[in-house]
């Protein structure tokens, strides 16, 4: 008989712990680790390099003998919180990302204890992601129809998007035959579009050069009329125009095609309407933004991000469908060991892998869920209004400073701009203000010349951090364009 007490686990059959209090003191101390790192955001580095002894760190041989939790939290106390990627920080402003918030973290935590597959079957927490499609169903003003899944972003949603657009301009047999010999399909967006689009077409077997890119206005919107020109000149060519693509907030600046004007060539056309909202759908909750969204509900499909301006923790992208059954016809399958029952946990009509390629998923709804029952849509409405009043201030800021240029509309929260003196190197000033630490722009480029790109996505932002991002720029900019005399950088 063994001599092992009843609640040991037996090694190499059970992994959970010998002793849970101990287990409950090891998590509660790693909890506190990560309050503390949140609580802390704004009076620590928001980007520092990580050591050399840091990073060799994580070169260490494989760990075959356990080690003790309380061991590992102290290195991920030490050696990873401290050296993020900084985007809860309120002077991130580098790219499109959400500052995160401890309900959704507290959500992800939950949702890994429970860990569920949400590929299908019988469990309430699929009535949680069917709640929230039927939440942004209602926000996006879609049909009694649509359905919609959680995907790892607006990337994946819009390849998902452009497969089901595939399907339905093809046909079912698409998915056995494989695309026509004599036909080539082709999709329109404007040439601010996200990189996602092409590359949908890319790993859809379409190409991306079906993609046709259409010239945009003064105000870097789509040409409607430039887009027209380019479906009859795909028709008269003999191709099949299937898919058209709006922007509801480009990447690089955040403008906003005519949505209701696209929709109207889509009608006439017979396109699917699909429209790329990761950046800025979530204006529409906004009251002072939600006509720039008009015609939004007459789109096929919306790609958009909870982990952006609704602060969801990464990641929690989704699409929606203005009807459900375009997803099935793209990708539901048999399977023997898929097959369903009339009650028991195999049972349940709403299978997400009828409905997208994933089988495996996780409950990435549960901490959207969370962030939108806790905080509610009014408090996620102030986020908006307040990030994009603080990047209308911002590109005040810029017309007012002399040194400084403003190189794109300001529409949402996107302000692209550049130090007027072209001797300071645009990239140089980003990577210093990011080796200071304290605020964080990107670098893009518009019109064929560098910017500085400042997306203020962040709750947490304010105008102090504001601020110091132009401060930053005045005075690296004069520094480099000092030193651009002499060759040298600072530093050197």
């Amino acid at each position: 008989m063994s001599t092992q007490s009843s609640n040991q686990p037996v090694a190499g059959v059970g992994l959970d712990p010998a002793d849970w209090q101990d287990l409950r003191s090891d998590a509660h101390r790693m909890l506190d680790d990560v309050l503390d790192h949140m609580a802390g955001l704004a009076d620590r580095p928001l980007w520092q390099p990580a050591p050399p002894e840091v990073r060799a760190g994580f070169d260490a041989p494989l760990p075959w003998a356990p080690t003790p939790l309380a061991e590992v939290e102290t290195e991920v106390r030490d050696k990873i919180l401290p050296y993020g990627s900084g985007n809860g920080h309120p002077g991130f402003m580098g790219w499109v990302q959400g500052g995160g918030t401890v309900v959704g973290m507290l959500g992800d935590m939950v949702a890994a204890g429970l860990n569920s597959n949400l590929g299908g079957r019988d469990h309430v927490p699929l009535d949680v992601e069917r709640q929230v499609g039927r939440w942004v169903r209602d926000i996006f003003g879609f049909p009694p129809t649509a359905d919609g899944l959680f995907f790892t972003g607006t990337s994946q949603a819009t390849l998902v998007a452009v497969v089901a657009a595939r399907t339905r301009a093809l046909g079912r047999d698409v998915r056995r035959d494989g695309l026509p010999a004599d036909r080539r399909l082709c999709a329109y967006a404007s040439r601010e579009a996200h990189a996602c689009v092409p590359r949908a077409l890319d790993i859809a077997g379409i190409g991306s050069d079906q993609l046709r890119p259409i010239a945009t206005d003064d105000r870097r919107r789509i040409d409607l009329e430039a887009v027209r020109d380019a479906i009859v000149a795909d028709r008269t060519a003999g191709h099949l125009p299937f898919l058209l693509v709006g922007s509801a907030g480009t990447v690089n600046t955040g403008s906003i095609d005519d949505l209701a004007g696209l929709a109207e060539i889509a009608t006439e056309f017979g396109l699917h309407y699909h429209v790329d909202g990761a950046l800025g759908a979530f204006g529409i909750l906004a009251p002072e933004l939600k006509s720039l969204f008009s015609g939004i509900e007459r789109a096929d499909s919306i790609a958009f991000d909870f982990h952006k301006w609704p602060q969801v923790p990464y990641d929690a992208g989704f699409l929606l469908v203005a009807d459900g059954q375009w997803l099935r016809a793209a990708f539901a399958s048999e399977a023997a060991y898929l097959s369903r029952a009339g009650e028991g946990l195999a049972g349940g009509q709403w299978w997400p892998c009828d409905l997208g390629p994933d089988l495996s998923r996780g409950f990435r709804a549960f901490k959207t869920w969370l962030t939108l029952k806790t905080y509610g849509l009014d408090q996620l409405a102030d986020v908006v209004t307040t990030t994009t009043a603080l990047a209308k201030s911002l590109g005040d800021r810029i017309d007012a400073e002399p040194a400084l240029t403003l190189r794109a509309p300001v529409t949402l929260n996107v302000v692209c701009f550049s130090y007027a003196d072209p001797a300071a190197d645009t990239a140089r000033i980003v990577e210093r203000l990011h080796l200071e630490g304290q605020v964080a722009p990107s670098l893009t480029f518009l019109d064929g010349g560098p910017a500085i790109r400042a997306a203020i996505v962040n709750h947490r932002t304010r105008a102090r951090d504001v601020e110091t991002l132009v401060e930053g720029v005045l005075r690296i900019g004069a520094e480099e364009a000092a030193l651009s005399v002499t060759g040298r950088t600072v530093g050197s």
